[in-house]
């Protein structure tokens, strides 16, 4: 018998880094810690999978500043650096035009 537990994602956290510390691993956090906005996977999927090409070119950090990568990590923690946050926006506004969601709308 297998005994490997799956997490199953219903929301992911959006929040902000008020003094980003280089180095530091933000694995270990709670959403009450940056104030997120959280967003159902309903819609995260989705737009992961069908903006994928926008995200292309968005610098962004997986968990801390040293590993650097494009777009959003599904499963754990991106940390998306300001001179990303209009092309992360663009791509959420062009979104929510067509879902037309309150969750989205907070986080835009």
């Amino acid at each position: 018998m297998n005994n490997n537990k799956f997490e199953i994602i219903d929301n992911h956290e959006f929040g902000i880094i008020d003094t980003f510390e280089e180095g530091k691993c933000y694995c270990d956090y709670g959403p009450k810690d940056f104030n997120c906005i959280p967003v159902g996977d309903r819609y995260i999927g989705p737009i992961v999978r069908k903006y994928m090409f926008d995200f292309i070119g968005m610098k962004t950090y997986f968990i801390d500043s040293t590993e650097q990568g494009e777009g959003l990590f599904y499963c754990g923690v991106t940390i998306i650096p300001p001179e990303s946050l209009k092309q992360f926006r663009d791509i959420i506004v062009k979104a929510n035009n067509h879902y037309k969601s309150e969750q989205l709308e907070l986080l835009i």
